[in-house]
C-alpha cells in the first residue's frame, strides 16, 4: 500500500468527488498544506530570533563600566551595629598637699653691749633696703626645729606637675563637629577626593564602608577607624579621603570644645 499525502491537492478531490464544493470544508482542506508550511516557517524564524537575538545585541553594543561614588547622607543611612563602648570616667587629681616652710628659731640671750657682734644687731628698716644680702621664699619639705636649713642656702626648688590626661571623646554634645559649608560641602568634598580602585572595579566590588574618627577640641580629625569593611583596598581609600579632611568647626559641651565621635558612610558603587 502506497504511501498517501493528505495535503495534496488529489486526495481533496477525491475525498469532495460528486459533492458540494462550494462549501467552506473544500476550501479548507484544500488550502491546508499551504497553511502548515507557512505556520511551520513562521515557527521556525521566530525560534531563531529568540534564540540570536540576544547575543547579537551583546555583540553590538559591548558592556561598559561606568565609574560613579554615592556618599549617603548620615541622616537617611541605616544605623550600623556599633557595640557600646564604656567611656572611662576621668577621676578629678587631688591637688598635692601645701609644703610649709621652717625656720630654725633661736632662743634670745641677753648680753652687754661690748660683748654684742656688729653682725647681729638687729637692722633698721633703712638698713635692710641698702643692702645686698639676698631674701628668698621657698617651701622645704621635711624641716625641723633642730634640723633646720637656711632657705637662702637652696639653689633650686622642684616642684612636681600633675600629668595632663587626654579627654575622651564625647558620643553626643550639645553642639555636634560640623565641616565647613554643611553637610552637602561635605558630600562634595568626599566624592571629588575619591578614587574608586582599579582592582575593586575589575573584580566588581561595590558596597559601604563605614568610618568613625575623632573631631577634636581643635577641629582636626584624627583616629579614624573602620567599623563595617567592603575590600582592603577600599577601605584603605576611604580612610585616605577622611585623612585629607580640612579642619572642622569643632563639637561644644557647656560653651567649651571638645572632642566628638562622628560616624561617616561612604559607598562605593559602579553602574
Amino acid at each position: 500500500m502506497s504511501k498517501v499525502d493528505l495535503t495534496s491537492l488529489e486526495w481533496c478531490e477525491l475525498i469532495f468527488k460528486d459533492r458540494n464544493k462550494s462549501y467552506g470544508a473544500y476550501k479548507m482542506r484544500r488550502d491546508l498544506g499551504k497553511r502548515q508550511a507557512a505556520a511551520l516557517i513562521i515557527v521556525t524564524v521566530v525560534a531563531l530570533v529568540g534564540f540570536t537575538l540576544p547575543r547579537l545585541i551583546r555583540m553590538a553594543m559591548p558592556a561598559q563600566k561606568e565609574e560613579m561614588v554615592e556618599v549617603t547622607r548620615l541622616s537617611t543611612l541605616e544605623e550600623p551595629e556599633i557595640k557600646e563602648e564604656t567611656m572611662k570616667k576621668v577621676e578629678p587629681i587631688a591637688p598635692p598637699p601645701a609644703l610649709k616652710s621652717t625656720i630654725k628659731f633661736t632662743a634670745p640671750v641677753i648680753r652687754k653691749d661690748e660683748e654684742v657682734n656688729e653682725d647681729d644687731e638687729l637692722k633698721s628698716q633703712d638698713e635692710l633696703t641698702q643692702t645686698k644680702v639676698q631674701i628668698s621664699i621657698a617651701d622645704v619639705k621635711g624641716n625641723d626645729e633642730l634640723n633646720g636649713k637656711d632657705i637662702a642656702d637652696l639653689q633650686e626648688v622642684i616642684t612636681q606637675t600633675p600629668e595632663v590626661q587626654k579627654e575622651e571623646p564625647y558620643d553626643m554634645v550639645e553642639q555636634m563637629p560640623q565641616f565647613p559649608g554643611g553637610p552637602a560641602e561635605l558630600l562634595k568634598y568626599i566624592a571629588k577626593n575619591l578614587k574608586y580602585p582599579i582592582i575593586a572595579q575589575e573584580n566588581g566590588i561595590q558596597g559601604k564602608v563605614i568610618l568613625r574618627f575623632v573631631v577634636n577640641a581643635k577641629g582636626y580629625v584624627e583616629d579614624i577607624k573602620v567599623l563595617r569593611s567592603l575590600d582592603p583596598y577600599c577601605d584603605k581609600e576611604a580612610v585616605r579621603v577622611v585623612k585629607s579632611l580640612p579642619q572642622w568647626i569643632p563639637g561644644k559641651q557647656n560653651g567649651r570644645n571638645v572632642p566628638v565621635y562622628y560616624t561617616c558612610p561612604i559607598v562605593f558603587k559602579l553602574q
